[in-house]
Parts: structure tokens; C-alpha cells; sequence
């Protein structure tokens, strides 16, 4: 894929995707085994309360969404978890939920506690797990907003404050570009948050003094931020080189090129790869900048031709 990045009749720059291929998920169910063999019980105990029952049948609704296969690796990792929160293999730890999920911070909590059902007992149990998973990976697309939006909403009342969406940016952001700038401060995102959030509508109030985000304004906004929803979207995969929405284009250019001259910074170079697969997210090679190469249409056209791949403008 070619990337052209325009500001005038002749783009500045342009950058081509050097690419492999896609990798395609194939959504799988298959019926299970009863809620305490798929726990790994010997001998399942009845529960005799409403609570455990209510449990009980929303883990094996869950388990449905996995092969055996995808539930035998959730089991293993969960008693690698629970190994290491030192919890006689009974739970995780947030501790230890936060280090390997690679989660800092108020949205680390929050998952946390959406996971865990809101119980406030730092315990993430198996039954947590899949039942989580399923409906944030499984789920319908609806489904997943809402499980993003009931993240994001502290207070629990159905309205996303601006000011709670800010702090969730930041530390997307800081998450995102770590490894380049560790010291970073809040502000030196301020630019980039607040383009997200002029995108966004905050239609609801719960008490007149701050206007928020209702469900239907989060929807809305989602396709507008696709790689905030990516990454928002892939909270309990593991960090690792495809984790939707942490992918930032590796920008190819001339030593002749100071980066600081470039408009295609790696801040937008991230927010447009949201649109796009992500083995197009690995490598984005300049190949015109105008000021370089001169304005001539011809020498824009020698650049830019027989170049494999789609072009964007």
C-alpha cells in the first residue's frame, strides 16, 4: 500500500506500506462439557445458592463461544496466573492481571473490575475469565461497545464525562509510545487528545454540571477513532507485535530528511493505521516529499509509479 499524505494540488510526501499478509480469525463454537468439568473439578459440586447458579450458567453459556482447545489454553493460563498470585490456584491477582496483560493505571483498574464482575475482591477467577473474554472478544459488536463503554464510565451512571475520557487517552497514548518517550508528560499528548475529543458529541447529563458521552454518542464516535476502538477492543490480549491498536508504522525516509520537517508525524501515522490491516502497520517508506524532490508533476509521477500496492490520499 502507497501512502500519500496531501496538503496542497501535489502532496509533500508520500510513503509506501512494505506489507505481508493478513491473518483472517475464524469465529468457532462448539458445545462443552458441564461448568465444573470445564473448571477442571473432578467431581462438580451442586451449588446450592442462586448466586453460584446464576454463575454457573453464564460460564457454560460463555464456554460455548471457545473450542475445547481455546478452553484448555485459557485454563492453563489462568493456573499460570493464579501460580503466580500465589493463591493455591484459586485466583489472579490484580497484580499480576496488570503485568501480564500489560495494563497500567485507571484503565487497568477498570478492566480489572469489569472483569471481576465489580465484586472489589482483587480476585479474577476462571469463571471471570471466560465469561469476560467471551463477551469482549465473542460478542456482537454491540455487545463489545457496551462492554468498552461500561469501562470507561467510573461512576457507573451511563454518562462518559469529557474529563474521565481524557485521562483514558492519555494513558492509551503513554501505553502506545512508552518505549519512545517514557518521560513523557499528559500535556505533550494534549494536541492529539483534543482532536479525539472535538470528534466526539457529549449529548447526556446526569446532573446539569458537565455535559457527557451516552452509549449512542460512543457508537457514533468509535468508527471516527478506529484505533482507539482497536485498541480498546483488544484490552485482555497479551502485549505482542500485532495487538491490534499498539502497531505504529516504522517511518522509512532519506538521511537528508529531518524527521522534525515531516507532516506525517508517528502520533497520526498510528491514528490513521487504524483503517488499516495490520500487515500494513510495519514499515511506511517515503517515497516524495516536495521540498526535496521539486513540484513538477512529472517528477511526482516518477516517484510514485510502479509502485505495488493501493494508494492512499
Amino acid at each position: 500500500m502507497n501512502l500519500v499524505v496531501s496538503s496542497s494540488c501535489l502532496p509533500p510526501f508520500i510513503f509506501c506500506s512494505l506489507s505481508g499478509r493478513s491473518i483472517k480469525n475464524n469465529r468457532r463454537t462448539e458445545t462443552t462439557k458441564p461448568a465444573g468439568e470445564l473448571r477442571g473439578e473432578k467431581n462438580p459440586a451442586k451449588k446450592g445458592n442462586s448466586n453460584s447458579s446464576s454463575v454457573d450458567h453464564c460460564f457454560t453459556s460463555a464456554s460455548r463461544a471457545f473450542t475445547q482447545k481455546k478452553l484448555a489454553d485459557l485454563k492453563s493460563l489462568f493456573f499460570s496466573l493464579a501460580s503466580k498470585s500465589q493463591s493455591n490456584d484459586q485466583y489472579v491477582s490484580y497484580p499480576v492481571f496488570q503485568e501480564y496483560f500489560g495494563l497500567s493505571g485507571s484503565l487497568g483498574e477498570r478492566i480489572f473490575d469489569m472483569v471481576t464482575q465489580h465484586r472489589k475482591d482483587d480476585k479474577m477467577t476462571f469463571e471471570d475469565l471466560v465469561i469476560a473474554k467471551a463477551t469482549y472478544e465473542k460478542g456482537t459488536d454491540d455487545e463489545i461497545a457496551e462492554f468498552i463503554y461500561q469501562t470507561l464510565d467510573v461512576n457507573g451512571n451511563g454518562v462518559l464525562r469529557r474529563s474521565d475520557l481524557e485521562s483514558f487517552l492519555v494513558v492509551i497514548l503513554k501505553s502506545v509510545f512508552s518505549t519512545e518517550s517514557s518521560d513523557a508528560e499528559s500535556s505533550d499528548y494534549k494536541e492529539m487528545v483534543d482532536a479525539l475529543l472535538d470528534a466526539a458529541t457529549f449529548s447526556k447529563s446526569d446532573d446539569g454540571s458537565e455535559k457527557g458521552m451516552s452509549f449512542e454518542d460512543f457508537r457514533s464516535w468509535c468508527p471516527l477513532v478506529p484505533t482507539i476502538r482497536k485498541f480498546l477492543g483488544s484490552l485482555l490480549i497479551p502485549p505482542g507485535p500485532v495487538r491490534p491498536g499498539y502497531q505504529v508504522p516504522d517511518l522509512l525516509y532519506e538521511d537528508s530528511v529531518s524527521s522534525d520537517r515531516l507532516l506525517l508525524k508517528k502520533e497520526y501515522a498510528w491514528h490513521i493505521g487504524g483503517a488499516l490491516p495490520h500487515h500494513e502497520l510495519v514499515e511506511w517508506k517515503l517515497l516524495y516529499r516536495s521540498s526535496l524532490h521539486g513540484q513538477s508533476f512529472n517528477t511526482f509521477l516518477g516517484h510514485t509509479s510502479g509502485m505495488e500496492g493501493s494508494n492512499m490520499a
